[in-house]
Parts: C-alpha cells; structure tokens; sequence
C-alpha cells in the first residue's frame, strides 16, 4: 500500500496524504484532483478501491476529424495496430458535424477511464477553436499524444510532419519547373500547419523573387469541394501552378482546372500533401509531399506507452521529415502566366 501511494503521488504530482484521501473517499477533495488519482492508479496498473472501481480496461481513444479523407483511415491502422501490439485496444472516435463534437468525445473517454488518448487533426490544431476539453486532459495528467502542430499553449508531446520541409519541397519543384506564379490552397486561415506552410512560402518567394501575396492564397474547409471553390479564384488570377495543404484539396484544385476549360498539367500544375491511398491511381497521378504516416503514428504511440509507463516525457514537438512524389500533375510551364 506505501508503494502504491508513494508511485500514484509521483505520478500526479501530489502528496500522498492527498493521494489517501481519494483512495479512502474522504471529503474536501475536488473532483480534478479526484479524476487525476484514479487515472493514475488505472495506467499504472493497480486495481481502484471497490468503492471507487468502475469498469476499466486496457483502452486508448484514437479521435480523428473524420474517415472520408484516407490518410485517417491509414493513420488509424498503424496506430491501432502499435497498440495491439502494447496489449491496448484502441477505441476509434471521429467527429460528426451537427453531432458528437470532440469535446464530447474527450468527456466519453474520460468517464471510461482510458489508459490515454491519441488526437489526429484535432481542434489543438486551429487557433480559433475551443480548448476547453485540452485543459480537462491535462488537469487529470492523462497519457496523451498530438499528431501535428497545435496551438502553442498546450503541452503535451506532438508528432509532427515538418511542414516548413513541405512548403519549401513544393516551392522547389515548381520553381525548377520554370513557374513564376504560385497559388496556394490552404485550410481553414487559423489551421496551424497551413499557417506555418504559408509563412515559409512566403519567405521562400522573398529569396527566391517569386510573386507573393493576399491574392496568391485561398483559404478552404479540407475537402474536394473546398478545393475546387478556392482554386477556381487562382486559377481565374492566371497562376500556373498550385500548392495545397492536402491531396483532397489538389483534387479539387484538379477538377476546377478542367472546368475552366485547361489541361492538368500542360496549362497548370497542381501538388497535393500526404500522399493519400489511390493518389497514384488518379487522373493525372498526383504530385504530392508525402507525410511519413507509419513512422509518426509508431513515434506517437512509443511516446503514449511511455507515458502510461510513468516515464518523463517532455511536451516537445518530433518533426518527421516528408517526401516529395513527383507524379504527372506536375510539368514544366507552358501557360503565359496572366497578372491578377
């Protein structure tokens, strides 16, 4: 019983005289408090109390945005395969727009006594979101993990796909390729990595003497039809070559090309980001940045297990370098480029 309390109060933070009273039920305890000792004694492995036990298992929420993009469903089999092989079962979780929001997700998962939590294009990722249901994970010092940039003011371990590396590889090929008039379809303006591509393209067309601008960004809801709307404004401002932030969103950007009446990509060239199931099998075959989806979901996992095994692991950020698929979406310019 000495161990117990004295690795639970380690694991939380907190004097084993405060770790006793939740373990005895005695009053003048918060509930934070309360939450935070009962999660630490389920992921370090010790039974609760009779009064306290609820029904536990060796379970880990996997949250994504959806299922329709298929660099998730891909991101989800390695995970969830990394954790079989832990001995966890992951509880797969995805949003529904006008019904189970990730909040919910997060109070669900909670109230089942998770061992921790995987999030994938989460709402930590876009700045003008709620946060609200980040800080209830982090006052109970439950295991969690994020998959790419976040806002800076949650602390918990990230993986990430190095999203200036992308920005400069897409940049870099379509400069080689001769193209002097680069668009950029991107997602929602307060997403964070779309924010750290455009800051680096930016940077990148100041050295490099490339046009940037207002006019040179469209911003979209990650989907085809997103990209399609964003595209046609570029494609209508005579840009001869288009950077997405995501394979779905350069399909769009495909499809809006041939309804203006050009060929992808003698008239423009277009490159997607992920490296998403079938993007090889598409008309034209995309060009896209790869993100290293196996690597970063196995790195996501070593860190959760790390955690749940009371180990120290720093809020850091682990930036996995991609991979530029040079595919026929991508040619040299042909298209005098017309001036906005």
């Amino acid at each position: 019983m000495t161990r117990r309390l004295a690795e639970v109060a380690k694991k939380v933070g907190m004097s084993e005289a405060t770790v006793s009273r939740v373990l005895n039920g005695k009053r003048g305890v918060s509930e934070a408090t309360r939450e935070a000792v009962l999660t630490a004694l389920d992921v370090l492995g010790y039974e609760r109390p009779t009064r306290l036990r609820g029904d536990r298992a060796r379970l880990v929420g996997l949250v994504l945005p959806e299922l329709q993009n298929p660099i998730f469903p891909a991101f989800a089999e390695v995970v969830g395969g990394a954790l079989a092989q832990q001995g966890f079962t992951s509880v797969l979780c995805t949003r529904t727009v006008g019904g189970v929001s990730e909040s919910d997700y997060v109070d669900l998962l909670l109230s089942q006594h998770v061992s921790g939590m995987v999030f994938a294009g989460g709402m930590y990722a876009q700045g003008d979101a709620s946060h609200e249901h980040y800080e209830r994970i982090l006052e109970r010092r439950l295991p969690t993990v994020l998959v790419n940039a976040s806002v800076g003011h949650l602390s918990f371990p990230q993986v990430s796909c190095d999203d200036v590396a992308a920005a400069e590889m897409a940049a870099g090929h379509l400069r080689a390729l001769g193209h002097e008039r680069i668009g950029m379809v991107m997602g929602p303006s307060d997403h964070m990595p779309s924010r750290r591509k455009l800051d680096t393209f930016a940077a990148y067309a100041q050295v490099h003497g490339l046009e940037f601008g207002e006019e040179s960004v469209e911003h979209a809801m990650f989907s085809l039809e997103g990209g399609h709307a964003a595209a046609a404004r570029l494609v209508r401002r005579g840009f001869t070559g288009l950077i997405c932030a995501s394979d779905l969103l350069a399909l769009g950007a495909i499809r809006a090309a041939r309804r203006a009446g050009l060929a992808v990509p003698r008239d423009i060239s277009v490159i997607g980001y992920d490296d998403s199931a079938l993007m090889n099998c598409v008309d034209p075959p995309l060009t896209t940045v790869r993100q290293p989806i196996d690597a970063m979901g196995r790195a996501a996992v070593d860190l959760l297990i790390a955690q749940i095994d009371a180990a120290t692991v720093q809020g850091d950020e682990l930036l996995f370098e991609p991979e530029l698929v040079v595919r026929a979406s991508t040619a040299p310019a042909t298209r005098k480029p017309v001036a906005a």
